[in-house]
């Protein structure tokens, strides 16, 4: 089975933003959905948006992803062989925003179980099933925040570090068996992500900032071409291929600097 022909799909952190509208796009194309996240309430009016229409069938499992219980629930649907999913989406996760020794670190845990942990228990029952089908495709959402260390997102770049180099060395793992994993790596995006971070309000200005629709776009075009690696706008591919010649000591000190304007 091709990329273009994916039947069914799971979404993590599918209730809002770069999630809900994956879900869309996915929808439109007659893609059969699993909607998952923690707040029921929105997960069930998505669902019954998405299946008005009577194209595609819409299911919700709610699961809090920084939990043990709601990692295995998810992972044993991924893996349920009576329904087999095509794609598997790993789009939940969150930011904090400051210095990380005034954070909670209860909350820096609860980071990590949702951006990395969940990740990779997830990715893990989803590509056990592909590889030995011989199809499928993981479409893994990271961050441009994950290539560059900036002081004040210490906890977030770091799982988006984690979650970059995990997927693409996946994808060269896979390579030849039919299955694809593509990691997608947004800039700042209008979402509710910003406001829970803590960065909606700060100076960023306009032309840096993608909506979530124009991200999923490019994400699935990526999972569907086969890519592995793929930067969303093209804004944000020149300012990662141009902070690639700068040194590492003076981007810490750049990313210092940007921190405290904002």
């Amino acid at each position: 089975m091709s990329p273009d022909s994916w039947g069914s799909a799971l979404v993590t952190g599918a209730s809002s933003g770069i999630g809900a509208a994956l879900c869309r796009r996915l929808a439109a194309q007659g893609v059969d959905l699993v909607l998952v996240a923690r707040d029921r309430e929105r997960l069930d009016k998505l669902a019954a948006e998405l299946g008005a229409g009577g194209g595609v069938e819409v299911e919700v499992l709610v699961a809090d992803l920084a939990d043990a219980a709601g990692r295995r629930r998810v992972a044993d649907r991924i893996g349920d062989a009576a329904r087999p999913l095509d794609l598997v989406v790993n789009n939940a996760g969150f930011g904090t925003y400051g210095p990380f020794a005034t954070l909670d670190v209860d909350g820096e845990e609860r980071e990590i179980a949702v951006n990395v942990t969940a990740l990779v228990r997830l990715t893990h029952a989803a590509l056990v099933p592909m590889v030995a089908r011989g199809r499928g495709t993981v479409l893994n959402v990271s961050s441009v925040a994950g290539l560059q260390a900036t002081p004040g997102n210490a906890t977030y770049g770091a799982t988006k570090a984690f979650v970059s180099s995990f997927g693409e060395a996946l994808a060269g793992e896979v390579a030849g068996t039919g299955v694809t994993v593509t990691t997608v790596l947004p800039g700042f995006t209008r979402t509710e992500f910003q406001q829970r971070a803590g960065i909606a309000r700060r100076k960023i200005p306009g032309p840096l900032w993608q909506s979530a629709e124009a991200v999923a776009a490019e994400a699935l075009d990526a999972a569907r071409a086969g890519k592995a690696w793929h930067v969303t706008g093209r804004h944000n591919r020149v300012l990662m291929a141009a902070s690639a010649l700068v040194p590492r000591r003076l981007k810490r000190w750049l990313g210092a600097r940007a921190t405290q304007r904002l």
